[in-house]
């Protein structure tokens, strides 16, 4: 496995598989890597000859009173993992390979509609820094495929409207959650939690799975079921953000009409923000 840092020997890289009619598939992170990454490595090199990870924490998706400083940089514990994983190249640049004239600068991608609501409202302008350094990825490594998390619902739909969009030849692939034994899905901020937060923390699953069965059963009494939902969070000691039930297409909120439904939560619990969904047919 190789890192690379610069523009110009990742595509002088990439240009040498290319000739062997390699395919090249894309996962997109920022580094301090679970378990849930290696699963989106490993699903990669499913489809692909060639798995290229890179690890940028870009700034253009972090807001004015976001953890961007104190986002953990841990690449060489990040290379041991992936090498062990089997990936094969890593691109980990500086912030001024990708943003050289800096972010005031920077061309940017908006992606209406499915970026608005749940975090895209507690967020302003996040998903256009997600959209925007996912297309200048998709350009500088020009894959055949890339694999998005689901954990990351709302992004995974940005990304696909925005490669449909915009013509990319480029396959999506969602990879389902990795969670901890006791429900909690891996994420990078559940380092931020304490002992007494962790253990705390799972009621954000069990409260999806609570609505879930819920809506298996035929309610439809949408605006009722969040508003349940979010005083059982409220009772365990977090704070919601929110709890929306939508249509699993457009991310709209659900009608009775609707069968494919996702759950969506967001909820703060000390001062680390969790996320979580699950998906339901009716």
């Amino acid at each position: 496995m190789r890192t690379i840092h610069s523009l110009k020997e990742l595509r002088t890289i990439l240009r040498g598989y290319r000739r062997q009619d390699k395919t090249i598939g894309l996962v997109p992170t920022m580094g301090n890597l679970h378990e849930g990454h290696i699963s989106l490595v490993r699903k990669a090199a499913e489809s692909a000859d060639v798995v290229v990870t890179t690890i940028f924490v870009n700034p253009m998706q972090f807001g004015a009173n976001e953890d961007l400083d104190k986002y953990p940089r841990t690449l060489v514990e990040d290379q041991e993992k992936l090498e062990a994983a089997g990936n094969t190249l890593v691109f980990a640049p500086p912030v001024e390979e990708i943003y050289p004239e800096g972010l005031a600068q920077q061309t940017k991608v908006i992606v209406p509609e499915v970026s608005d609501g749940h975090c895209g409202a507690s967020r302003p302008g996040h998903f256009e820094g997600v959209a925007t350094v996912v297309t200048m990825l998709f350009n500088m490594v020009q894959p055949d495929l890339a694999v998005f998390g689901e954990k990351d619902f709302q992004q995974l739909a940005v990304i696909r409207k925005m490669t449909r969009d915009l013509f990319m030849p480029v396959e999506i692939i969602g990879a389902p959650t990795i969670r901890e034994d006791d429900g909690l899905a891996k994420s990078s901020r559940n380092g931020y939690l304490s002992a007494e937060e962790r253990k705390i923390a799972p009621v954000v699953f069990r409260t999806l799975e609570a609505t879930a069965e819920k809506l298996a059963d035929g309610r439809t009494d949408f605006h009722t079921l969040e508003g349940e939902a979010e005083q059982s969070l409220s009772a365990a000691g977090l704070r919601p953000d929110y709890f929306n039930i939508v249509n699993s297409l457009t991310l709209k909120p659900a009608s009775p009409d609707d069968h494919e439904l996702t759950i969506l939560v967001a909820a703060f619990l000390g001062t680390t923000r969790l996320i979580d969904n699950l998906s339901v047919t009716r």
